[in-house]
């Protein structure tokens, strides 16, 4: 019985060659279409964590003391304790990790061997860069440089000068390159540092680095010494520690334990970046529910070639209820042919996709795509959307398919042989 359907749900495609051949390519570019949004909005996000996670600390120190909760008199009103309120009104204290050279310590002992692969601690800082006359504000990082590049790597992405340069050169700069193409600076360049406060000091130009994070790229690097000196901090105090750990994507609980061990905030990269992989994914959701719209389309599509089938084989359909094909028999003929559509269209809809996903990581076109300056359209490859959208593809064709079908199941034989404008 099988292999019947089978057959005639083939020659009832074929006798509409036109049409069934026009809904296939329909199916096939709403597949197409969905499958590269998802792969584009989804290699957004992915290309934004593996650069992240290969650029910034895993997991940051930041020079902001944890602080107890006030206890609560009201509730606890019963036990002999008592609130003062001192200084009410003070001035906010900059935020600097103390003794941060017994943290490193810690990092670096056996307890942690397992977990931190590199520590680096930094001082932040805002200041004025002058050359001739143009000047512009801009972030100082002062660090170690060798303990930074063990965590993010600024020696492969330098573009002019090196790391060698940079510790034998007196008050060195390392210059991202959205900075250096702002100021217009070059390799070898002298500028004056102004800071906060205190004298403006020479600098030179030590270094170009590309990142590809916009952030970062807008960021100068100098010695944590230096770093030091422009915020007036002394030898034992910087603005934080930045951490390397083994499992970028599990470190919650490592946070935690760090915040109990050194008193200190710790914020994982997730927590930094919160609100941007959030504007990610409501990004992606819309994006797929809308594209996911055009699938619905499609199956419309094949829900109408279907209808016209039934409306042509109305004869068909009664003489071999006729001769015996029960009602769920003509159901399942006519659901197997908008899979046969649906399954089709979303198999080369798959293709497509492969050559559209393809031609648009292959643009070469820097594009700044928001925190991120990439060459080409960062393009996802997992399979998995693929599978999803083919299945869903054939699910919605399919049942599009049941509407004519059970139109077909409730003919009669009699009546339709009987009336001639059937």
């Amino acid at each position: 019985m099988f292999r019947t359907l089978f057959t005639i749900a083939l020659r009832h495609l074929f006798g509409r060659r036109r049409q069934a051949l026009t809904t296939i390519a329909g199916v096939a570019v709403s597949t197409m279409v969905l499958i590269t949004t998802i792969s584009l909005t989804r290699g957004l996000l992915d290309s934004f964590v593996e650069t992240i996670v290969d650029v910034a600390p895993h997991i940051t120190i930041k020079g902001e003391p944890i602080t107890f909760l006030p206890v609560d008199l009201l509730s606890d009103s019963g036990s002999l304790r008592y609130a003062f309120v001192d200084e009410n009104i003070q001035k906010e204290e900059r935020k600097e990790v103390r003794n941060y050279r017994q943290i490193q310590n810690i990092l670096d002992s056996e307890s942690y061997a397992g977990e931190v692969v590199a520590v680096s601690p930094y001082v932040e800082s805002r200041v004025i860069v002058i050359k001739g006359n143009t000047n512009q504000p801009v972030s100082i990082k002062g660090v170690m440089i060798e303990k930074e590049n063990a965590i993010s790597g600024i020696e492969d992405r330098l573009t002019a000068g090196d790391l060698e340069f940079f510790e034998k050169t007196p008050n060195a700069l390392l210059v991202g390159r959205t900075v250096a193409m702002d100021m217009g600076l070059e390799l070898h360049d002298e500028v004056a540092v102004v800071p906060a406060s205190g004298p403006a000091r020479q600098c030179k130009v030590a270094g170009v680095f590309f990142s590809g994070v916009n952030a970062v790229d807008n960021t100068v690097y100098v010695s944590l010494k230096f770093g030091q000196i422009l915020e007036n901090l002394p030898a034992d105090k910087v603005s934080g520690i930045g951490l390397k750990v083994r499992d970028p994507l599990a470190n919650e609980q490592l946070a935690g334990e760090l915040e109990r061990v050194t008193g200190y905030n710790s914020v994982t990269w997730q927590e930094e970046n919160a609100s941007v992989i959030s504007l990610f994914n409501r990004i992606g959701f819309i994006v797929f529910s809308l594209v996911a719209f055009v699938g619905v389309v499609s199956g419309f599509g094949v829900a109408n070639i279907l209808v016209t089938t039934v409306f042509e084989k109305s004869r068909d359909i009664a003489i071999m209820k006729s001769y015996g094909f029960s009602a769920g028999a003509l159901v399942g003929m006519f659901i197997l042919e908008g899979f046969f559509v649906g399954f089709a269209g979303a198999l080369s809809g798959g293709v497509l996709a492969t050559g559209s996903i393809n031609l648009l990581a292959s643009i070469p076109l820097e594009t700044s795509q928001g925190l991120l300056t990439k060459s080409g359209f960062s393009m996802s490859w997992k399979p998995l959307y693929f599978l999803f959208v083919i299945f869903l593809t054939v699910l919605i064709s399919t049942i599009a398919a049941t509407i004519p079908s059970i139109r077909a199941a409730k003919l009669e034989p009699v009546q339709v042989l009987r009336d001639s404008s059937l």
